[in-house]
């Protein structure tokens, strides 16, 4: 039987409870910010997880010097790397223009160590890259282990509440893109972000999956150059391709990252094949959509893609993973197939069913508005998608036609009427 213990402090009703030390506080990186929900809370504890070399350190030593510069006082910023030595990130930071007084560097892989360094310097924000190099002699097993990760990581969260300081731990992903580590890391901390990215491009992106503090269902944007890491608070541009006549086989979609819509466009290549076994290969695309949504189109639309190799893409390396950009791509490989363009200035979105309908997907409106706001003048998206939840529809003109946002919206029920009025649309 466990008897009454001494409290830390007495308990207060709610409305008595002091919120302004735990005001949010901007970290200068807009996108970064737009994420977190204002930016990082004092003695909050934030996983940032990655793919190695995807740009983690670069974008942690960024927000790292501009805490060190803030405005608000001297802002010790303590930077710990257990994976690089203390002259490598320096070089980094030359690069990326990160040296600056208040921003102190150690090269440590002990978390006694670590706890030393936070003494000397009561840092405002603590930077450690990354969790599974640290260990603790206390502790059986080899830094990186369950049992490493855990005890690390629990004394970590402890300094941070009681001393209000920012901690921002880095974590590596496995091949099957899970944080690597036990789970109970992802449920110690107090916010999870996972930094993504085509190594081939230099867009990234960064999303939370956690988040006591804001939302978990925004998206920010990077441009990774050799400068450093630049915030995109407009990143549709970079997923078109610019081209003064139309081409067979391209279609422009708009899908929502959280609540971010972005422009895309899906690319469709349909040739003869030479092979036995026609090749279907994609990119930035789920490879079992596209090939149910190739069935649908030869066995409801009669559009056979037999004896043909079928390549589909997008454009700037982005990987569309939503059932909305299913109508886009048949339009696409039905363009190539036919070798007929669609009009530059038109969209579609919408989810293609088995049956050959197309159905409604969330967010039209904000999607449209979107398309509408880059120059497009035409969609083509499912029947209903324009109606209010009291089944009234928007400044609708005719059955068939609808204005939104000056575009012109036509709504359809099946693949077979989208292939129609997309194709003959100006």
């Amino acid at each position: 039987m466990v008897a009454a213990g001494p409290v830390t402090a007495p308990a207060r009703p709610i409305g008595q409870v002091d919120v302004r030390t735990a005001r949010t506080r901007p970290t200068g990186l807009d996108e970064l910010d737009r994420v977190l929900g204002g930016g990082m809370v004092p003695g909050a504890v934030l996983l940032l997880a990655g793919e190695p070399g995807i740009g983690k350190s670069t974008l942690l030593l960024e927000v790292a010097a501009l805490a060190a510069k803030s405005e608000e006082g001297r802002t010790p910023v303590l930077y710990v790397t257990g994976e690089e030595s203390a002259e490598q990130v320096r070089l980094r930071a030359d690069r990326v223009g990160a040296v600056t007084d208040d921003l102190y560097l150690a090269a440590e892989t002990e978390l006694s160590a670590v706890l030393g360094h936070i003494e000397d310097v009561e840092p405002a924000l603590l930077v450690v890259d990354s969790i599974q190099t640290i260990g603790s002699a206390e502790v059986d097993g080899t830094p990186g282990g369950v049992t490493q990760i855990r005890e690390v990581t629990a004394n970590l969260i402890r300094v941070a509440k009681e001393r209000g300081m920012t901690a921002v731990l880095v974590g590596h992903v496995t091949k099957e893109g899970a944080i690597a580590g036990p789970r109970l890391l992802e449920h110690l901390v107090d916010v999870v972000l996972y930094f993504e990215g085509d190594r081939h491009s230099r867009l990234r992106m960064i999303r939370a999956v956690k988040n006591r503090y804001g939302p978990t269902d925004e998206l920010g944007c990077f441009d990774l150059s050799e400068v450093g890491i630049v915030g995109l608070p407009d990143p549709s541009g970079l997923f078109l391709t610019r081209r003064d006549e139309p081409v067979p086989g391209t279609c422009v979609t708009v899908t929502l990252e959280g609540r971010r819509p972005l422009v895309a466009e899906v690319q469709a290549l349909v040739a003869k094949s030479f092979l036995p076994s026609p090749r279907r290969a994609s990119s930035g695309l789920d490879s079992s959509r596209v090939a149910m949504v190739l069935a649908v189109l030869a066995q409801r639309c009669k559009i056979s893609m037999h004896e043909k190799d079928v390549y589909v893409s997008t454009v700037g390396g982005v990987r569309l993973s939503e059932t909305s950009v299913d109508l886009a791509l048949a339009l696409a490989v039905a363009g190539s197939t036919v070798d007929q363009p669609l009009s530059a200035q038109l969209i579609a979105l919408g989810e293609v069913g088995l049956a050959g309908e197309v159905r409604v997907v969330p967010g039209v409106q904000r999607r449209l508005a979107e398309a509408a706001r880059l120059g497009f003048k035409y969609a083509v998206v499912p029947r209903g998608s324009l109606e209010l939840g009291d089944g009234t529809p928007l400044k609708r003109a005719d059955p068939q036609l609808t204005s939104y946002e000056g575009m012109k919206v036509m709504e359809v029920d099946s693949l077979t009427q989208a292939l129609q009025v997309a194709f003959t649309a100006p």
